[in-house]
């Protein structure tokens, strides 16, 4: 069953008729999205409306995301979440897997960086939030501007320069899960130079974060991979910069004003986050915490 269903698949998921649905939906009692003219029902929400017994009509208006960031991973991010006790958790599984948690109900916050094969990167984010379906009340807020590229080994010993070096050389690299940021990164930049994935000499299985790249190359198990700046100074290896990208935190309308979220922005438009961004490296926070689209 698809994790975003329509009006009739709900109605028979909830054993409901849908006359009594459209009344629900009327009166705000259920979790719903409404996306280009039609009712859309997230099923895990369905999920948790229906476990919590809520009966009464006024306690059904909505159900609460968890604390939880998913999305992507971020050493900037990470330690702004546990330095502002914003109370919020992380749960990085990659950009696109976080914004289908966020039109889920499973996280309050997707953190995302995304790339396309062609067309303008600096505007991937918002536009993929404005088109996802189940997302028309989304907010988008920038967070950074965080410098990627390839993490070698210290004094990088292949003498590795680009994709095609890599394809050229055999050098072992590493790949980030489907969907993530790092992942769609690497596809992007193999489809300008046209390589093909499979020129590349991959090691498996996937790697979830930046950091787990690292421990990889100085472990010698891998040569290279796609990670940002921060990650490489932080390890102690050699980066080799490629791109500029958007890193933005992507919620609710309703969620933006919650405790949590607002402890958090505060936080990232004070100095000592500033700080912090100088001190990791590779990162551009002068626009942290505008908000750059809502839908």
């Amino acid at each position: 069953m698809p994790e975003l269903l329509t009006t009739d698949e709900a109605a028979e998921y909830l054993r409901l008729s849908e006359r009594k649905l459209y009344e629900l939906v009327a009166n705000r009692e259920v979790p719903c999205s409404k996306v280009t003219g039609r009712w859309l029902f997230p099923r895990t929400a369905l999920d948790r409306w229906v476990s919590a017994g809520l009966i009464a009509p006024a306690a059904l208006t909505q159900v609460a995301a968890p604390p939880i960031v998913g999305g992507s991973h971020d050493p900037l991010l990470e330690w702004a979440l546990r330095e502002s006790n914003c109370g919020l958790a992380s749960l990085p599984e990659g950009s696109e897997q976080g914004l289908r948690r966020l039109t889920r109900g499973d996280v309050l916050v997707a953190a995302i960086h995304l790339h396309r094969l062609d067309g303008d990167d600096e505007r991937a984010n918002v536009e993929t939030v404005a088109d996802a379906p189940g997302l028309h009340d989304a907010v988008v807020l920038g967070f950074a501007r965080r410098e990627q590229g390839i993490m070698v080994a210290s004094g990088n010993p292949l003498g590795l320069s680009d994709m095609a070096s890599i394809a050229t050389s055999r050098a072992r690299m590493a790949q980030r899960p489907a969907g993530a940021g790092a992942q769609l990164l690497l596809l992007a930049l193999l489809a300008r130079a046209r390589i093909a994935l499979d020129d590349l000499k991959l090691a498996k299985p996937a790697f979830p974060t930046g950091p787990d790249i690292a421990q990889a190359i100085r472990a010698g198990r891998i040569d290279c991979g796609i990670a940002t700046r921060s990650v490489a100074k932080s390890a102690g290896l050699d980066f080799l910069p490629l791109v500029w990208e958007r890193f933005d935190l992507v919620m609710r309308q309703r969620d933006y004003f919650g405790k949590g979220p607002q402890a958090l922005f505060d936080f990232i438009r004070g100095p000592g986050f500033h700080d912090r961004a100088g001190e990791l490296g590779g990162y551009d926070v002068s626009d942290a915490g505008t908000v750059r689209l809502v839908n």
